[in-house]
C-alpha cells in the first residue's frame, strides 16, 4: 500500500542542478533538527553537521571533491562529519577512560553519520527541494579537516549539496530486489548471478538513455572496473592522525 512517505522514498533522483531560490533559515532549521531525529547506536550521536553557505569555502571543497561544480553553485552544503571529539569531553568531564582505538567505534559512528545525512535528505526533499550526495569529500580530508577547523576525532565522512531543483534526470534503476532482499538465509549464487545479468541489461539501457549512446556498460560492469584499483588509500592514515589508532 503506497503513503506519501512511500513515494518520497521511491522517487529519490540525485539533483545536481539548482535555481538561485535561497533556502529559507526556518527550512534549513527543520532540516538539521530532523537529521538529529535519527536512530543512533547506543544513542551515542556521534556525529556533527558543518552547514557551509561561505561561497570560498565552497569553492574549495567543489576543487577537492573532484572539481564538482554543484557544489560551489548550491545554496547550502552540509558536510557529515563522524564526531568523537564531543564524546571525548564526556570522558575529560567525568575523568574515566577514553577507549577510542576500536574499529566498532569508527563504524557507529559512520553508520550514525550515515543516518543523520539522510533524515536530512529526506527532511530537505519533503520541502521541495532537491540533493546529491557527495563522497568526494574523502578525496583529501585533510584539507577539508583544515578547512573547517574539525578537531581530533572527527572524519568528514559525506558532503550534501542542497537546492531548489533546475532538473528533471531520470531515476537510475536499481539492483533487483529478489537479489537484494533474503528470506531466512542467503540466495545460491547461481540466483544472484541471474539476477546481476538481467541488472546489466536493464541498468546498460539507462545509460544508453542518459548518454545518448556515450557511455554503454551497465552496473556490473562499472562496479567490475570500480573494484578492481585501490581507492582513497591515504584514509587510513588520516583516520589514525585524527586520533583513531585502530586495533
Amino acid at each position: 500500500m503506497r503513503n506519501e512517505l512511500v513515494d518520497l522514498l521511491q522517487s529519490h533522483r540525485s539533483i545536481r542542478r539548482y535555481t538561485d531560490q535561497p533556502i529559507p533559515k526556518e527550512i534549513l532549521e527543520e532540516i538539521l533538527t530532523s537529521a538529529q531525529w535519527a536512530p543512533s547506536s547506543h544513542h551515542v550521536q556521534s556525529y556533527s553537521i558543518i552547514v557551509v553557505d561561505d561561497q570560498e569555502k565552497k569553492k574549495v571543497l567543489s576543487e577537492v571533491a573532484g572539481s564538482q561544480k554543484y557544489i560551489e553553485a548550491c545554496p547550502i552544503f552540509l558536510v557529515f562529519c563522524a564526531d568523537f571529539y564531543r564524546l571525548s569531553l564526556t570522558s575529560e568531564m567525568w575523568d574515566t577512560k577514553f577507549e577510542i582505538n576500536e574499529v566498532e567505534n569508527v563504524v557507529v559512528a559512520a553508520v550514525d553519520t550515515a543516518l543523520a545525512a539522510e533524515n536530512a535528505l529526506l527532511a530537505a526533499r519533503s520541502y521541495g527541494l532537491g540533493g546529491v550526495m557527495i563522497g568526494g569529500i574523502r578525496n583529501n580530508p585533510a584539507i577539508v579537516t583544515e578547512l573547517l577547523g574539525l578537531p581530533n576525532y572527527t572524519i568528514p565522512i559525506m558532503g550534501m549539496c542542497l537546492g531548489y531543483p533546475d532538473q528533471e534526470p531520470l531515476q537510475k534503476p536499481r539492483t533487483p530486489k529478489d537479489i537484494v532482499v533474503h528470506y531466512n538465509q542467503y540466495q545460491q549464487k547461481e540466483e544472484i548471478v541471474r539476477g546481476l545479468r538481467v541488472y546489466e541489461e536493464t541498468s546498460a539501457d539507462y545509460y544508453k538513455q542518459r548518454t545518448n549512446g556515450a557511455r554503454e556498460e551497465g552496473w556490473t560492469k562499472q562496479m567490475a572496473d570500480y573494484l578492481s584499483q585501490p581507492r582513497r588509500v591515504h584514509l587510513k592514515n588520516f583516520i589514525k592522525k585524527q586520533g583513531f589508532n585502530l586495533e
